[in-house]
């Protein structure tokens, strides 16, 4: 079973940055697709970005490309979003996933993530 772990999250100022980390522990996350979703108050849970198992594909929502960076390091079983030029409208709650199925396909869908983790608060002041 893996257990993921997201940290970097805190308050920013709007045009600020943050990079969050999602550490695997468990078991390898190398051979699974993996992603970023976020929930702000009141709404759903929304996807970020996606990130095929060996880092060669992503996937980005419309609301973030070009500010908004998700790379990992297999080697370190880390996951990573660099978030720039960040809005108010970012302020959320983040959450790290990984794909239920092996050499999956990146979705945006949360039914296609098997393991997440608890989340960390992003908070962008205007």
């Amino acid at each position: 079973q893996v257990q993921l772990v997201e940290s970097g999250g805190g308050l920013v100022q709007a045009g600020g940055s943050l990079r969050l980390s999602c550490v695997a522990s468990g078991r390898t996350c190398s051979s699974y697709s993996m992603g970023w979703f976020r929930q702000a108050p009141g709404k759903e849970r929304e996807f970020v970005v996606g990130i095929t198992w060996a880092g060669a594909g992503t996937n980005y929502a419309d609301s973030v490309k070009g500010r908004f960076t998700i790379s990992r390091d297999n080697a370190k079983n880390t996951m990573y979003l660099q978030m720039n030029s960040l809005k108010p409208e970012d302020t959320a709650v983040y959450y790290c996933a990984a794909a239920s199925r092996p050499f999956s396909v990146i979705s945006d869908d949360t039914g296609a993530f098997g393991t997440w983790g608890q989340g960390t608060q992003v908070t962008v002041s205007s």
